[in-house]
């Protein structure tokens, strides 16, 4: 319910305000003036950096190939904004997740706000650190994405799409605002800086509606439901026929609506990828057509993702490098 006088703001006004926010960044290119520069000893902002490759080699393989195209200061960047979302995410999903406590994402968003100010606790921090030093990186979506963790730990239950969306955002629609600014725009671009960050800001939410959709047995085997409540109930659903895993008629249809809508968050990324800078376009393609592919394994699984898990195969991967190569050449 809301306070008198206060008008309930849609999830998607909400996020369009942080990312005209980054766009202006970019427009001001802040003063590197204005940062102290991070100073490491020797060699260990290097290898720093060198972890943070080894470490998005092992988890994000293709992403990982896609990045060796970009000039070695940009993929190094996004690789240290690879680990902190890893590390952020492995708080809630993680070995230790069990243990995990608001306070402990509080002191989470210290740290986050001490390696801004150049005062990193860990050598991978000092790597993200370092990089919000060299590229106009601001630290909302870095602090949405903690929010989206919290989110995690206090609720289960989506009552709308609207509700869904905000949830997106903070989990992975924030990461293309951090990768944006990163990657850079191409210099022949004619899009507004706002059109590209809202082409990245739906890819990810995207690749999170994906995610959602191909993990729904996993989900409610936790206990978990990340579907639009009221869409459910229009389709004549209800949780205990997730919780049953049966595929129906109704769940197809249901599921049929959903992807639809997945693919038209993926259609509006599109849009975007190619204002990118050419180096930067193609782990962008290849994250896009991989993730594109898990939602026509869902259909060609005759829409059961309570039992089968719908991945992209080894053979289809490796093929998508060549094909976004192409597309990020034109």
């Amino acid at each position: 319910a809301n306070p008198v006088g206060e008008i309930a703001v849609s999830s998607e006004q909400k996020v369009y305000d942080v990312v005209l926010k980054q766009a202006a960044l970019v427009k001001k290119q802040l003063n590197s003036l204005d940062k102290p520069d991070i100073v490491l000893p020797g060699n260990l902002l290097s290898d720093a950096y060198d972890r943070c490759g080894e470490v998005c080699a092992e988890y994000a393989k293709t992403f990982y190939l896609g990045t060796l195209l970009m000039t070695p200061e940009r993929r190094r960047a996004i690789w240290a904004i690879y680990v902190w979302c890893r590390r952020t995410d492995e708080l809630v999903d993680g070995p230790n997740a069990s243990h995990i406590t608001p306070t402990a994402l509080d002191r989470w968003e210290s740290r986050l706000e001490d390696l801004f100010q150049g005062r990193p606790f860990d050598m991978l921090d000092a790597a993200l650190s370092d990089t919000v030093n060299k590229f106009p990186v601001d630290i909302q979506p870095f602090k949405d994405m903690i929010e989206g963790m919290r989110m995690d730990l206090r609720k289960s239950i989506y009552q709308n799409f609207d509700e869904l969306y905000l949830y997106c955002y903070y989990v992975a629609g924030t990461v293309g605002l951090m990768s944006v600014p990163v990657m850079g725009i191409s210099p022949e671009s004619q899009a507004t800086t706002e059109s590209v960050y809202n082409a990245a800001l739906a890819l990810g939410i995207a690749n999170q509606l994906t995610n959602i959709l191909r993990d729904v047995g996993e989900d409610a085997r936790r206990g978990r439901i990340y579907l639009p409540q009221d869409e459910l109930a229009q389709a004549g659903l209800s949780d205990s026929d997730i919780y049953a895993g049966k595929v129906t008629d109704k769940w197809r249809s249901f599921m049929k609506n959903q992807i639809k809508r997945a693919r038209m968050f993926f259609d509006e990324a599109e849009k975007g990828v190619t204002e990118l800078s050419e180096a930067s376009r193609w782990p962008v393609w290849a994250s896009l057509l991989l993730y594109r592919q898990i939602l026509d394994e869902i259909e060609a699984n005759d829409y059961n993702n309570f039992t089968r898990r719908a991945y992209v195969s080894k053979a289809k991967k490796l093929l998508a490098l060549p094909i976004a190569y192409t597309k990020s050449l034109i």
